[in-house]
């Protein structure tokens, strides 16, 4: 196994940050603290300067961060190949997923793949899309499931599925009485939508800026932080809302909501992202393959 002290070390030069390393490896910050000091020790000299709360690298520090790097991904291929080998399929992997990928599309995959691989030990990360883009830029996560628009280049963006957004209200409202909805129908109409740096809210602003409105000729009653909020704040009379179809399965069964089309149709991809450079360790490489084969069934059904 590559020395503990040098990956604990590896994690904070590259966050630098002692807090947010010691969350990434699920260890307490004098537990990351102590290991720091053992490496400073061994090579007898700062690897870190402490200056009013932020960190830097030292020019030793910088030199060990250089081998580090190629250490560990030299360990990482020796791992693989070694299991490649042996047909063993092992190991940690971290996955990103945004609310809504992570609530509704990802418990049946996952529960799938932990049949077909018991010996990869999977770790989930939940954020909004903008935030699991920052996880896979920085590392913190192997591979992030996101369903907004990527723009940086040095990101690998696999479509696995196409997610249908529609529009929700009350049974008893008005609009439930139209077939389809058009973007003009929501004018005047008290809104519900999620959080700034949410996937669905970007589509919801770009199929608006289609039919020359922009977000804020909305009626926004209500912001909320997830899909859940969302659809208790439009049961509870706040307003109505769009969200993607595959969230609201149980509500329209119960009858607490109805849904109705857009019109035209709204979609939005689900994509796989990764660091184009990354080395993928064999648990991302058969993660990525089964999770399209995933996405291919279901495209189907």
């Amino acid at each position: 196994m590559a020395d503990r002290r040098l990956q604990v070390f590896h994690t904070v030069a590259r966050l630098l940050s002692f807090t947010k390393a010691a969350e990434t490896l699920h260890m307490t910050q004098p537990a990351v603290t102590f290991q720091i000091r053992q490496l400073e020790d061994y090579f007898n000299t700062r690897l870190f300067d402490r200056t009013h709360n932020r960190i830097s690298l030292t020019a030793a520090g910088e030199r060990v961060y250089e081998y580090a790097e190629r250490i560990i991904a030299l360990y990482s291929e020796m791992d693989i190949r070694v299991r490649e080998l042996t047909g063993d399929v092992s190991g940690i992997l971290i996955i990103g997923a945004s609310t809504t990928i992570a609530e509704y599309m990802l418990p049946s995959l996952l529960g799938e793949f932990k049949v077909k691989h018991p010996g990869i030990n999977i770790r989930l990360k939940v954020s909004n899309s903008e935030g699991i883009v920052h996880m896979v830029e920085d590392n913190s996560v192997d591979v992030g499931i996101v369903e907004s628009p990527i723009s940086n280049k040095n990101l690998v963006v696999e479509v696995c599925w196409y997610d249908k957004l529609v529009f929700i209200s009350l049974p008893e409202h008005p609009l439930t009485k139209k077939p389809k909805i058009m973007a003009e129908d929501l004018l005047g109409l008290p809104f519900v939508c999620r959080e700034e740096g949410s996937g669905t809210r970007e589509f919801i602003c770009e199929y608006l800026e289609k039919y020359n409105m922009q977000f804020h000729d909305l009626n926004l009653n209500l912001e909320v932080g997830n899909p859940e909020a969302v659809k208790s704040a439009v049961e509870a009379g706040l307003g109505v809302s769009i969200v993607s179809q595959a969230t609201i399965v149980k509500e329209l069964k119960l009858g607490t909501l109805a849904a109705r089309p857009l019109e035209p149709q709204l979609e939005r991809p689900f994509s796989i992202v990764f660091q184009r450079q990354k080395f993928r360790l064999r648990a991302m490489e058969e993660f990525m393959v089964f999770a399209h084969e995933h996405c291919e069934k279901r495209s189907t059904q």
